[in-house]
């Protein structure tokens, strides 16, 4: 079985978010980066769980520069056995999605991961546009998925509840908290990951048709107000005209 773990480099969770060029730009100076964890737990990690019981291979999709490798270095020594990376800049949801489609197309995956979302954007875009331009059926925010033969049964969770679905390969899918436990590299696939190949490919065409105009930082939270138990008049009161809940 062929499958394809799209990852993606993100901002480590700790980081302080500033923008730069008049907040058109994020900054990116001293920022330690790392892989996207959604991709890494919980896609990456279902997909080398899935080559395990039933054997295959599990290719890492990356597009970035090659600044980047360090992150794509990081999936080979969980357990990926080799890697492409797409020699350019994510600019959009959109241009990543054609470069995936591109190349997943040429190759015949049976299955395509992502994970739900990136933590720094959390658009949600991918995976979907991935799937509509490869015609291919698309699960999102998948939790569990077994496989019996070509047929996967999955449950994604919705409004109230889950749902449970069965779709054939191949098809698109993207990984929410449930799919998978997170893997530590070990020494031995750190060492292995160094002589794993990462196929370094140009970009195909693709117009970026939305474009960022500016960021800004969330309003700035307000302090607590202390209201006395006894005061209900004025808690009323607070809640109806300045938090406007009532």
């Amino acid at each position: 079985m062929k499958l394809l773990v799209c990852v993606s480099q993100t901002p480590d969770t700790t980081t302080k978010i500033k923008f730069a060029n008049g907040d058109t730009e994020f900054d990116t100076n001293g920022v330690q980066f790392i892989m996207n964890p959604y991709d890494e737990w919980y896609a990456l990690v279902r997909a080398l769980e899935l080559k395990e019981q039933v054997g295959g291979t599990v290719t890492l999709f990356h597009v970035g520069p090659k600044a980047n490798e360090t992150v794509i270095r990081k999936g080979l020594a969980i357990g990926a056995d080799n890697a492409v990376r797409v020699d350019a800049e994510a600019t959009s949801a959109m241009f990543t999605a054609a470069q995936i489609a591109s190349y997943a197309q040429s190759e015949g995956y049976d299955m395509v991961f992502l994970g739900k979302e990136t933590i720094d954007y959390n658009g949600s875009e991918v995976a979907a546009m991935t799937a509509e331009m490869l015609d291919m059926p698309f699960i999102s925010y998948a939790t569990k998925m077994d496989v019996n033969g070509t047929t996967a049964t999955i449950n994604r969770d919705i409004e109230g509840g889950m749902e449970t679905l069965e779709v054939d390969a191949p098809f698109v899918l993207s990984c929410a908290k449930g799919m998978a436990e997170q893997r530590i590299p070990n020494m031995r696939g750190i060492m292995m990951a160094k002589r794993k190949p990462i196929n370094v490919i140009p970009a195909v065409e693709s117009a970026d048709l939305v474009k960022v105009t500016k960021y800004e930082y969330p309003a700035a939270k307000s302090g607590v107000k202390l209201i006395d138990p006894e005061n209900m008049e004025e808690l009323v009161n607070l809640l109806h005209n300045e938090a406007k809940v009532i």
